[in-house]
C-alpha cells in the first residue's frame, strides 16, 4: 500500500533519531552528518519557508497541466465542463504517484499535488451531485484517506478528520430538528470512541510509519470532544440550526450538563496530561481553559475587561513563578528543566544509530601467520612429530 521504499522510510526515521540524539548532547555535529551522508533517505523538506516555496512552485507546475488540458477541451463546452474537476483530479493523483517514485515525500510538490486533487475531487462531486454536501464530504474523506495510508500524507489526514466530522454534521442534518438536537450528544460520542480506537491502533503498532497521522487524529478528536457540548458552542450552533433565540436570562435546554462540560473537561485533560506526561493533551488543556473562561466571559461578565486581563495575568505569573521554583531542581518527572531528549523512544534507536555511525569502519584486514600450524615449522615438535 506504502508507496515509498520502506528501505528509504527507516533510513529517514533513523536520520531524524540522530538529529534528536544531537540536540540532547548524546552525538557530536559531526557524527551526525556522518550518520545523514551514510543513511539514503527519501527527498524532503523540514524547513518550513523552503517547504511553502515549493509547494507555490507545485501549484504553479499543477495550474500549468490543467490550463494545458483546458486549452483543448474548451472547445467540448458545456461536456467538458461537467468533466473537467474529475480529469484535474487525476492529474493531481497521476502526479503524486510520479512524485512518489521519485522519492518526493513532505517537500511541498508533492503537497501540492495531493492537496490539489483532493480538492478537485470536492469540487467535481460537488458539480455532479449539484452541491449534495453528504456525498461531498464522504468521497473527499475516502480520497484524502488513501493519500495517508499510501504517501503517508499527514496533512491528508487532518482534511480526512475534517471531512470524517462534516460527513457526521450533514448525516445528523438529514433527521430534521431531532438530529440537529442531538448533534452535540452525537459529537461528543463520535469523537470519544474514535479517539479510543485511534489510541488503541497506535498502542499495536508494528510499525511507526503512521504514527505521527494517529497522533493528528488522536488530538483532533481531543479538540473535537471538548468543542461538542462546549456551552458557547452548542448555543451558538442551537440559535443557527434551530433558529432557538435564547432570551435574555433564560438558559437552553441541559444547560447545566454544559455548563459542567465546559468545565470538567478541561480539567480531566490537564489531569490526566500531567499523569501520562502528554505534552499535547497539555496544551489543549491549556486552551480548552482559556476557552472556558471565555465562554463565561461571554454571556456573564462580572467584571470590567482590563480590570480581568489583571487579575488573570498575576495569577498566571504566581502559578508559573512557584511551579518553577519548586520543579527547577527536579531530575526526573515534572520538571522545569528542558527535555534532553524530544522523544522518549529515541534511545530505543541509539542502538541502530551506533550501527549506522560505524559504515566507515574499514574491515579489519586478515594476516596469515608466519608459523604454519600442523606442519611441525620453527624447529619444534608439531603435529607431524619431526624435531
Amino acid at each position: 500500500m506504502i508507496a515509498y521504499n520502506k528501505e528509504k522510510l527507516n533510513n529517514g526515521i533513523l536520520a531524524d533519531e540522530a538529529d534528536s540524539l544531537f540536540k540532547g548532547g548524546f552525538i557530536s555535529k559531526e557524527q551526525k552528518k556522518f550518520i545523514e551522508k551514510e543513511l539514503s533517505g527519501l527527498k524532503s523538506q523540514n524547513n518550513i519557508l523552503v517547504r511553502l516555496g515549493f509547494f507555490l512552485l507545485g501549484c504553479l507546475l499543477y495550474g500549468s497541466v490543467c490550463g494545458s488540458i483546458s486549452v483543448f477541451g474548451l472547445s467540448a463546452e458545456n461536456a467538458f465542463f461537467q468533466i473537467c474537476c474529475y480529469l484535474f483530479a487525476i492529474v493531481g493523483f497521476a502526479g503524486t504517484e510520479l512524485l512518489a517514485n521519485q522519492n518526493y515525500h513532505n517537500h511541498g510538490l508533492d503537497d501540492a499535488f495531493i492537496l490539489g486533487a483532493l480538492l478537485n475531487v470536492g469540487v467535481a462531486i460537488a458539480v455532479t451531485t449539484e452541491g449534495y454536501e453528504i456525498v461531498i464530504a464522504f468521497f473527499v474523506a475516502v480520497g484524502a484517506l488513501f493519500m495517508f495510508l499510501r504517501y503517508l500524507h499527514i496533512l491528508s489526514m487532518l482534511v480526512f478528520c475534517l471531512s470524517a466530522t462534516a460527513f457526521l454534521f450533514y448525516g445528523m442534518f438529514e433527521f430534521g430538528d431531532i438530529g440537529k438536537a442531538i448533534l452535540p450528544f452525537v459529537a461528543m460520542i463520535f469523537a470519544g470512541a474514535f479517539y479510543f480506537l485511534t489510541k488503541k491502533i497506535m498502542n499495536r503498532l508494528t510499525e511507526n510509519y503512521y504514527y505521527n497521522g494517529l497522533l493528528l487524529a488522536n488530538s483532533f478528536c481531543l479538540v473535537l470532544f471538548y468543542l461538542s457540548c462546549n456551552y458557547l458552542v452548542v448555543r451558538e450552533l442551537s440559535a443557527a440550526l434551530l433558529g432557538a433565540e435564547v432570551k435574555p436570562g433564560t438558559d437552553i435546554p441541559f444547560a447545566f450538563f454544559f455548563y459542567a462540560f465546559t468545565f470538567i473537561v478541561p480539567i480531566v485533560y490537564l489531569v490526566q496530561a500531567l499523569k501520562t506526561k502528554d505534552r499535547i493533551m497539555l496544551w489543549i488543556s491549556f486552551l480548552a481553559i482559556a476557552f472556558s473562561i471565555y465562554t463565561i466571559r461571554f454571556y456573564h461578565s462580572v467584571l470590567p475587561i482590563e480590570v480581568a486581563l489583571t487579575l488573570g495575568g498575576a495569577v498566571l505569573f504566581a502559578i508559573a513563578y512557584f511551579s518553577i521554583r519548586k520543579l527547577k531542581e527536579k531530575e526526573s518527572g515534572l520538571t522545569f528543566k528542558p527535555d534532553r531528549i524530544n522523544h522518549s523512544d529515541s534511545l530505543l534507536n541509539a542502538e541502530a544509530l551506533v550501527v549506522a555511525s560505524t559504515f566507515g569502519m574499514k574491515p579489519e584486514v586478515k594476516t596469515d601467520s608466519p608459523m604454519e600450524f600442523g606442519g611441525g615449522g620453527f624447529s619444534g615438535g608439531g603435529s607431524e612429530g619431526n624435531f
